[in-house]
């Protein structure tokens, strides 16, 4: 009897899944997805080869830009006030960037936590104390580190360009699609919905310290170039690194081979001795 009521339930089963498998579905909407960043040409791209290198005015801009829009919600932990001194700063203006900023420290005598004056040994301080403060002040949303972005994100610095400079655009919104409130369009976001404001807001926006004009476009360029800098400070020096590698390997292939040569130019081939001519 058991037997007889698995063969019937097996059977069942069998059956379903071949009336499933035949069955005509609908074909599903594809799932909303961001634009490809625009394409841009940087004066440090890899396609520049070892003549590429960063623009240190276009790095103090996007410093100003970070400093002036971006630092509001976003850390730049990973980044020490001295670092500035490589774009460009002096030592001076290091020092009173730093002042400007108070940092956690804590009471020698007791311990409690405190707060001082930055100096330029320390790392930029944070918007927020914590992830909590964080969510709370942004509608739950924990807006990111902006350290690394430029090597976190698919497509990098264009990618960054892209998303804060011309993303906040109703024309390229598809037909039917909807943003929650909260949520704001972006065209460049990866799900085209997005919890930051737009931040480039308008020309003008950010005061530049030498004759550049400053537009949404400019700014956007900056602060892409910027955090590329924060992403990959040391990618001169890699560069110059590998130039120098090959240029060494080269010369010592070169002599390597005269070495060969000179070794080897009286020894006789095998067969010469016992008076066999070499085959031709």
């Amino acid at each position: 009897m058991v037997r007889i009521v698995g063969f019937f339930a097996g059977l069942a089963f069998v059956l379903v899944l071949m009336l499933a498998a035949f069955q005509h579905r609908e074909p599903s909407a594809p799932l909303p997805h961001g634009m490809p960043p625009i394409d841009q040409k940087w004066s440090f791209d890899s396609g520049m080869g070892i003549f590429g290198k960063y623009d240190r005015q276009q790095l103090q801009r996007g410093f100003a830009v970070y400093k002036q829009v971006c630092s509001g919600c976003h850390s730049l932990k990973l980044v020490a006030f001295r670092d500035l001194e490589d774009i460009g700063f002096s030592a001076a203006e290091v020092k009173a960037e730093a002042k400007q900023h108070d940092v956690p420290s804590l009471n020698p005598e007791t311990g409690e936590v405190a707060t001082r004056k930055g100096v330029p040994s320390d790392y930029f301080p944070g918007p927020y104390p914590n992830e909590i403060a964080a969510r709370a002040a942004n509608n739950n949303a924990l807006p990111p580190d902006m350290s690394l972005l430029a090597k976190a994100r698919e497509g990098g610095s264009a990618y960054i360009y892209s998303l804060v400079g011309h993303g906040y655009d109703e024309a390229g919104r598809p037909k039917g699609f909807e943003t929650p409130t909260g949520l704001y369009f972006n065209k460049y976001y990866a799900n085209l919905n997005i919890a930051m404001p737009p931040p480039l807001a308008a020309d003008g926006q950010v005061t530049y310290g030498d004759n550049t004009k400053s537009t949404v476009d400019q700014n956007a360029k900056d602060i892409a170039a910027f955090l590329m800098w924060t992403a990959e400070p040391k990618l001169m020096a890699r560069r110059e690194t590998g130039v120098a590698a090959v240029l060494f390997l080269t010369i010592l292939t070169g002599l390597l081979f005269a070495t060969y040569k000179k070794v080897w130019k009286d020894v006789k081939k095998p067969g010469a001795a016992a008076g066999f001519a070499p085959a031709e």
